[in-house]
């Protein structure tokens, strides 16, 4: 085991310190840009060169990037291993998720075969596997519900009954699944055109988990038909899940026994061997293909066993071999379908773009995001010529091809291969499979999404914030339905990222003694504050949001409530002017006594007297009355109100950088003397990435205020992006770069030399009380 040195390390800097100025002289600020103009960049892009087209064609088709330099030793037998594997998971989740679309078995079929050759080519995750997927069926499905229930196709039968044309419908459903797909994914190409791929770090872990948490409810519910053999009534809207659960347990009395047996079988196996290859995953070559073992098992039971006719068990039914010839989806349903394709574009690159960062992080590749959204929207739009629905990345598959030794997508072409030969040649003979099997599939493969409910106790212990989210969209999504529990959620997120930035921490920092160290004085016992230095820091960006509470808090930080100190000066000066009138009443009525009587000799005198008495008068009462406002609670006392008797003119000057010295008040503390007065206040800027016309106004607003009350603003920390924005914004013009400074530390050590005290950092401290 490493041993590591615990001894401190020192080190000593000795420069000068440094403002905005002296750091541009030091530094030597260069005027030039390294960045190149929009002309040029518009030139450049402009260009024809063979570099530059090769350029575009490996990034706008990976498959040429890295298929040339294909390792057959290396890679092959772990690619083909791992692509029959999936293969052979495709086929009992293609049925079974087709159900879950409102679709035929033989659609799910389709859809794990044309959507993953258009990805292997376009993609650049190595270890994703494309196709259904539970949560993107259950979406699509919704939508062929909605737009194409079972009453708009009933018609009279032979004994004057109500028939659902079935054959009607389903075509029906078709064309409303091939067009949400098609427009899911020409949204998914643009957005990724336009690099738009950065959409996706908007919907936080805890939202993606929670949605997929409550779509995994709305999956297993809608399965729950199958499992029971019941036929509930169909609800839409919100609260609709709750509705069909109600009426699934009103028909728990109508439950078919037979297949409520052939569903516990299988289910019973499917987790008994799921869980074997959970345990001995690290011992089996391969995991045991159970779901397609229960498949096969099944279909040859209820076939030879005569189990179908005998308890009218419902079944898969018709499965046409071959592949049918590519059409073009119906387009004028997108009026219709806008919103439910915004809504499986985002869900469906969400969750393929953190499945294929999780992987490309694990094996140290990189995941192009912008590529990767015009990867998968090009997998749904051709893919709906073909009749395929929207398709995404499924973690079960997706863990399966990494773990069985896939290292590139040619494990996708051998899946893909082996769909075909399943369309082609085999698919016919699952006609007599039961829909119970495939919901038991489903229910086994929820699994890991109803363990992410194990996510609110770790939440609650890490972020109380991401598990109000991922509540809040689980909850969403659970009551109002996919679509409009996502924009509910996505909502609700951004919500609280704005309450983040409007509640952010606001703090005054102290000085580490004998360091140039600044901490927050409430988090850290050995801080001290700097006698009559303020320094304030916000934990975030100001901007427009919360520049108004930036400076609420300062005055409330900082114990200086501006604009009551300005009414005060103002009083005061009122004061003044009135016992200069006075004066000057009193120097006239003894000028005119002179004029009357011209023989006192004492007039002189009496009249220099009484200027004097009229001036300490003045004085005093100002004094008193600021120091009656102060003891009543009111902030800190301010040097531009201490009377000093030995001052004989009223007007003390103006302030500004020269002006400002020390003054005598003192008070004792802890048995330690220090000065109370706010002098001088530090902004701390160094958490703002860049300032808007807002803040500008704001800090020059705050220079003006506290200048008008004699108390000194300096900036610190300023990033050079920020200076360069408040160059432009012509803050400078009005405000001296003297004012900003490097750190700190170099602020405080300019404001203690001007008032000659630099020794007080290492001799002196003082904790004002707030």
């Amino acid at each position: 085991m490493e041993r590591i040195d615990r001894s401190p390390v020192k080190y000593a800097v000795h420069r000068d310190v440094l403002d905005e100025l002296g750091l541009e002289e030091v530094a030597q600020k260069g005027t030039w840009s390294i960045k190149p103009t929009v002309g040029e960049k518009l030139k450049e892009s402009l260009r024809c060169s063979v570099p530059s087209l090769k350029h575009i064609l490996l990034t706008w088709i990976p498959i040429l990037s890295w298929l040339p330099k294909y390792s057959f030793r290396e890679n092959i037998l772990g690619d083909v291993v791992s692509g029959c594997s999936v293969g052979i998971m495709h086929l009992p989740q293609g049925m079974a998720y087709a159900l879950l679309a409102s679709l035929r078995p033989v659609y799910g079929l389709y859809t794990s075969l044309f959507p993953v050759l258009v990805y292997v080519v376009f993609g650049t995750s190595r270890h994703v596997s494309i196709g259904t997927f539970a949560v993107i069926s259950i979406m699509v499905g919704s939508v062929t519900e909605r737009l194409a229930p079972d009453e708009a196709f009933y018609f009279n039968g032979t004994n004057g009954s109500l028939t659902v044309n079935i054959d009607a419908r389903d075509a029906y459903r078709v064309q409303m699944a091939c067009s949400v797909t098609l427009l899911s994914g020409i949204f998914q190409i643009l957005l990724g055109v336009v690099r738009f791929g950065f959409v996706a770090t908007y919907l936080s872990e805890p939202l993606v988990r929670g949605y997929t948490t409550g779509a995994a409810c709305h999956v297993c519910v809608s399965q729950l038909k199958y499992l029971f053999g019941v036929k509930p009534a169909r609800f839409t809207g919100p609260f609709s899940l709750i509705y069909t659960i109600v009426d699934i347990c009103r028909l728990l009395p109508q439950t078919r026994v037979p297949e409520l047996v052939v569903s516990l079988v299988a289910l019973a196996v499917l987790i008994v061997v799921k869980e074997i290859n959970a345990c001995y995953s690290k011992k089996l070559p391969l995991p045991v293909p159970i779901e397609l073992i229960v498949v096969i098992g099944a279909t040859i039971i209820i076939h030879f066993c005569g189990v179908r006719e005998d308890y009218l068990i419902d079944v898969v039914g018709e499965i046409p071999s071959g592949l049918k010839a590519p059409r073009t989806p119906d387009v004028t349903f997108f009026s219709q379908l806008i919103g439910d394709a915004i809504a499986v574009a985002i869900v469906s690159y969400a969750i393929t773009i953190s499945l294929g960062k999780t992987f490309a992080l694990k094996y140290g590749y990189k995941v192009d995001s912008n590529q990767e959204l015009i990867a998968v929207g090009l997998s749904n739009t051709i893919g709906s010529f073909f009749q395929c629905y929207a398709v995404t990345a499924s973690l079960s598959r997706s863990l399966v091809q990494e773990s069985t030794g896939g290292n590139t997508q040619i494990a996708g072409v051998v899946s893909s291969l082996l769909m075909l030969i399943m369309v082609i040649r085999i698919g016919s003979l699952f006609e007599d499979l039961p829909k119970a099997v495939l919901s038991t599939i489903v229910f086994v493969n929820l699994k890991g999404m109803f363990r992410q409910f194990m996510d609110v106790p770790l939440l609650w212990k890490t972020n109380k914030v991401d598990l109000l989210v991922w509540l809040v969209t689980f909850i969403s999504t659970v009551l109002f339905n996919l679509d409009l529990g996502l924009a509910l959620s996505v909502g609700f997120s951004m919500l609280t990222f704005i309450f983040k930035t409007q509640l952010p921490h606001y703090s005054i920092l102290g000085n580490v003694p004998s360091t140039d160290l600044y901490l927050d004085t409430e988090a850290f016992k050995q801080v001290k504050e700097i006698p009559g230095i303020k320094i304030f820091r916000s934990s975030a960006t100001i901007c427009f949001t919360n520049a108004e509470l930036y400076l609420e808090a300062l005055q409330q930080r900082s114990g200086l409530d501006v604009r009551k100190l300005q009414m005060e000066k103002k009083k005061r000066a009122k004061q003044e002017k009135m016992a200069k009138k006075e004066v000057k009443k009193s120097v006239i009525e003894i000028h005119k006594d002179l004029l009357d009587h011209p023989c006192n000799s004492t007039s002189s005198s009496k009249v220099s007297e009484l200027n004097k008495e009229k001036n300490l008068s003045m004085h005093k009462d100002v004094a008193i009355f600021l120091t009656n406002t102060s003891s009543n609670g009111f902030g800190h006392v301010n040097s531009a109100y201490q009377y000093d008797a030995t001052t004989s003119e009223i007007d003390s000057g103006c302030h500004g950088e020269n002006n400002l010295t020390p003054i005598s008040y003192e008070h004792e503390k802890d048995g330690r003397t220090c000065m109370s007065v706010t002098h001088s206040i530090i902004l701390d800027i160094s958490t703002t990435g860049f300032v808007d016309t807002v803040t500008v106004k704001m800090l020059k607003n705050i220079f003006g205020d506290f200048a008008d009350v004699d108390v000194d603003i300096y900036l610190a920390g300023c990033q050079a992006c920020v200076v360069e924005q408040l160059e432009k914004a012509a803050f400078f013009e009005s405000i001296p770069k003297t004012r900003l400074f490097v750190t700190v530390h170099d602020a405080v050590l300019h404001i203690l030399r001007k008032l000659g005290q630099t020794d007080i950092i290492l001799d002196a401290s003082c904790d004002t009380q707030m």
